[in-house]
């Protein structure tokens, strides 16, 4: 799998804001999917020049079906015959990432991460014994290196830590892929395109026993918070608001629920910042109908995460990170809590700063 700088991509966006800044979705994953085409084609003659047989596949040549979901599309199925083929004829085969096709033969991408998405799923179709990723970076940290000075590499990590890191704003991996690689079984190596020399960071099933292991701290920011207020303690009022949203593509994260007066509920729940206009717009549209009595929202906040196995059977860990906002003076608007991570939903203007503070308290650095 061979990634493209996606300046290609770029220009592409940047004449279609030329024409339009609501674009119909269909045509713009025709026009964004030309930039792996160009690059494939190009890879494919590099080989050629150094003596190598190489044919090159778009994702809907292969085919690589997906669902109609433009944009954002979900791999369904990869017919893997024609690559099957050219591997036994001693070919390399180059297939474009990011890309598919749809049943009714429209292209469709598949959104942030996609040449990743796809470079699992291929091995995954193929059985292949691992997937290599090569990117900018020469493997997993333990939190973003550009924020942190102090950061360890992590030299292997499990698909689900992997999976919510990944989940939670760390831009190594897409969650996606780690999903199949997962889900199939397939070890991923994450590898720098630039250092040969590196090692880098292997994603596979890893047992840690019952042993309390803090392996990451995130930080993702451009996040919103929307709270119903005094909504009608009925049931399926709830899932109507989640629906509704849903239907929209609308994602959403740590949901939280109080009772008011007279039993009434009060919701609040995290959605991409980007995503807020949209889903006040919709909420409040229908809040005569959802029983509705307030919409309030916010934005300009982040979530900062510490991911880590055993977090769940470990109380102390909560409370450590509690002792970390108070001495910082963060104020924490909502919190989340899984098996394996605890997320907290802070001002965006103080997210940077929590994030050192937990990677200092958490993260042990190796000294050297």
């Amino acid at each position: 799998m061979y990634r493209h700088s996606g300046k290609t991509t770029d220009k592409l966006i940047s004449e279609e804001s030329q024409i339009t800044t609501r674009p119909n979705k269909r045509e713009h994953d025709v026009l964004v999917s030309v930039g792996e085409q160009i690059t494939i084609s190009k890879l494919c003659m590099c080989l050629e020049k150094l003596g190598y047989e190489a044919i090159s596949y778009t994702g809907w040549q292969i085919p690589i079906i997906t669902n109609s979901v433009f944009g954002n599309a979900r791999i369904k199925n990869i017919d893997n015959s024609k690559i099957i083929e050219n591997l036994k004829n001693g070919k390399i085969v180059v297939i474009a990432g990011f890309q598919g096709i749809d049943e009714q033969e429209n292209i469709t991408t598949l959104g942030r991460g996609g040449s990743d998405t796809t470079a699992v799923a291929i091995a995954s179709s193929i059985e292949a014994d691992r997937c290599d990723i090569y990117t900018d970076v020469d493997g997993v940290y333990s939190s973003d290196p550009r924020i942190i000075k102090n950061v360890t590499k992590i030299d292997t990590i499990s698909y689900d830590e992997m999976l919510e890191l990944s989940s939670l704003g760390a831009k190594v991996l897409h969650n996606r892929c780690v999903e199949i690689g997962k889900k199939y079984n397939i070890p991923i190596i994450v590898k720098s395109t630039f250092e040969k020399e590196s090692k880098g960071t292997l994603v596979e099933n890893k047992n840690y026993m019952e042993d309390l292991s803090i392996s990451g701290v995130s930080k993702e920011d451009g996040i919103a918070r929307i709270t119903l207020i005094g909504k009608n303690n009925k049931i399926g009022r709830i899932y109507k608001v989640f629906k509704l949203l849903a239907d929209n593509d609308i994602n959403v994260d740590i949901v939280s629920q109080s009772f008011g007066e007279h039993i009434a509920k009060d919701i609040s729940f995290a959605i991409k910042e980007k995503k807020l206009d949209i889903a006040l717009e919709i909420l409040n549209h229908c809040a005569d109908e959802l029983d509705i009595k307030e919409i309030q929202s916010c934005k300009g906040l982040s979530k900062v995460s510490i991911v880590g196995i055993g977090i769940s059977n470990n109380p102390g860990v909560a409370a450590t990170l509690f002792e970390v906002l108070y001495e910082n003076n963060v104020n924490m608007h909502m919190i989340s809590t899984s098996e394996i991570k605890i997320s907290v939903l802070v001002n965006e203007n103080v997210a940077e700063n929590t994030l050192k503070a937990l990677h200092d308290k958490f993260i042990r650095v190796p000294v050297c």
